[in-house]
């Protein structure tokens, strides 16, 4: 029987984002029937002709070519969406996201988002320089999050993590999602995408969590915004293209929305004189509501435990759909 060769590709200038030498000793360690070849994003393509099994941040289509032997691409991302599914579907390539770590960083992200707006922290910050006092305006400005209500669109793992910082603040969680749990869960009140106008009605807070599919292109648009509870707040901690900007933008300069906290947005970077960037109501973050550091340890430790399926014939963890489904998840 052949060796399986596990071709690892995780640059980053970030080392939390790095594979290490301390990964690659734990791998081998744990898998000592099995090559491992660490190289870098200029080399990755040349070796892949002798790889069964791909572990990367990216994956061009035009690889799937010289990669006969190849049967599994592995990403530590959460997304696929910039990932080759379609392709690696047709040519017989199994291909898995990471989950179950993502939740935490992404959750205090959020909360601390809620929290600069609830507080007035973004517009203490905003005045502080030529302002003497704005005591009053911050009177007018504050909400409580004790009795508030969050509304997660795209409710799925991390959703459910959001969901229980989000009770500590004594905030009620309404949950959005295609297939709701079967049962109560996290004390979360479930709904699916076609009752999503109620539930943004009565939010105090939306948090968007969609994928990129088809049916989440602009899902928050001209017709959904303003069927937000007015001075309510809107986090975008998914994807960019689930928002259409100029519906959001408007939502704003109307005044029916208190503020936006905004983790993606198109394009990336945005423009120096975007409208975005300068709106005094909202506050960019640069991609990094998954900064953790921990994450490589914790993506290292879910591919080990796919690999472990791989090697017996079980179903990998994190499998991406064919993208044929209409549905938000």
């Amino acid at each position: 029987m052949n060796q399986t060769v596990v071709l690892v590709n995780l640059e980053s200038r970030h080392t939390f984002w790095r594979f290490s030498t301390a990964h690659e000793r734990s791998l081998r360690a744990a898998f000592p029937h099995v090559a491992f070849r660490v190289v870098n994003e200029e080399r990755a393509p040349r070796h892949l002709a002798e790889a069964d099994v791909y572990f990367g941040w990216r994956f061009e289509p035009s690889w799937l070519v010289n990669a006969p032997r190849l049967r599994w691409i592995a990403s530590p991302a959460a997304g696929t969406d910039h990932l080759p599914v379609t392709e690696a579907h047709a040519a017989g390539v199994a291909l898995t996201r990471s989950y179950g770590f993502h939740g935490r960083p992404m959750a205090e992200h959020a909360m601390g988002l809620v929290l600069g707006f609830s507080r007035g922290l973004f517009q203490s910050q905003r005045v502080q320089r030529n302002r003497a006092w704005w005591k009053d305006e911050l009177a007018e400005e504050f909400f409580d999050l004790a009795g508030a209500t969050m509304t997660i669109v795209g409710c799925g793992a991390v959703g459910e993590h959001l969901a229980r910082a989000a009770h500590a603040f004594g905030m009620s969680v309404i949950g959005v999602r295609r297939t709701p749990p079967a049962a109560t869960s996290g004390g979360i009140t479930w709904t699916r995408p076609p009752q999503v106008r109620q539930a943004v009605a009565v939010a105090d807070v939306v948090v968007d969590l969609l994928p990129a599919t088809r049916a989440t292109d602009r899902f928050f648009d001209h017709d959904l915004f303003p069927a937000f509870k007015p001075g309510s707040v809107f986090l975008n901690l998914g994807r960019a293209v689930t928002v259409d900007q100029q519906a959001l933008l408007a939502a704003l300069d109307a005044g029916h929305l208190r503020g936006a906290g905004l983790d993606v947005y198109e394009p990336k970077p945005l423009p120096a004189r975007h409208p975005l960037r300068l709106h005094p109501r909202v506050v960019l973050t640069p991609k990094s509501s998954v900064f953790r550091r921990a994450y490589m340890d914790a993506a290292v430790a879910f591919f080990a435990d796919n690999l472990h399926r791989y090697l017996t014939s079980r179903v990998l963890n994190g499998l991406a759909e064919a993208p044929t489904s209409p549905a938000p998840s």
